[in-house]
């Protein structure tokens, strides 16, 4: 078997290059699109996701992103399957254009910690986000629970997850 690749080798697409691929042609569109994950399983299937700052991403989009990536990889040297998508809406945000593309929704954040915090991401800074939300309390003088609104700054470096919560009221 000496000098015969093994049936079972398959060479490792780097991931550095389909990045650098996606950003270039991310950037060429100049739209809004920003690049939010590559993953590259061991049987070279690659999954590219891309978002848009303002709303979602085009098929188009997508496209466009694709046909760069796979133009310039050579199938000759490496076999792969491409999918280039948007995040789904049931999927976490993964980067901070998303944060920041989400400011004004409602989220669930849950911390690395186990704890969790749900409510109005109302801005997104450098190292943290801010969310708020509405909690009956009772106050001291009252009879029933009144509606106090409550404020938390969450680090970045705390979050384990965080997803969007759609509601169709």
């Amino acid at each position: 078997m000496r000098g015969r690749k093994s049936p079972l080798f398959v060479p490792m697409i780097s991931k550095n290059k389909v990045v650098e691929l996606a950003n270039d042609r991310i950037v060429e569109l100049d739209n809004g699109c920003y690049l939010v994950d590559v993953t590259i399983s061991s049987t070279n299937s690659i999954l590219v996701e891309i978002d848009g700052a303002s709303s979602g991403v085009s098929v188009n989009d997508c496209i466009s992103v694709s046909r760069n990536i796979e133009h310039n990889l050579d199938r000759e040297k490496c076999d792969f399957e491409l999918k280039v998508t948007s995040p789904g809406l049931d999927q976490p945000l993964k980067v901070r254009k998303q944060y920041v593309k989400n400011i004004g929704r409602k989220v669930k954040v849950v911390l690395n910690n186990h704890g969790s915090f749900e409510g109005l991401l109302s801005s997104v800074e450098e190292d943290f986000i801010v969310l708020n939300w509405e909690e009956k309390e009772r106050i001291e003088g009252k009879k029933k629970k009144v509606l106090v609104e409550k404020s938390a700054q969450v680090y970045f470096k705390d979050i384990k997850e965080t997803k969007v919560v759609i509601s169709f009221k």
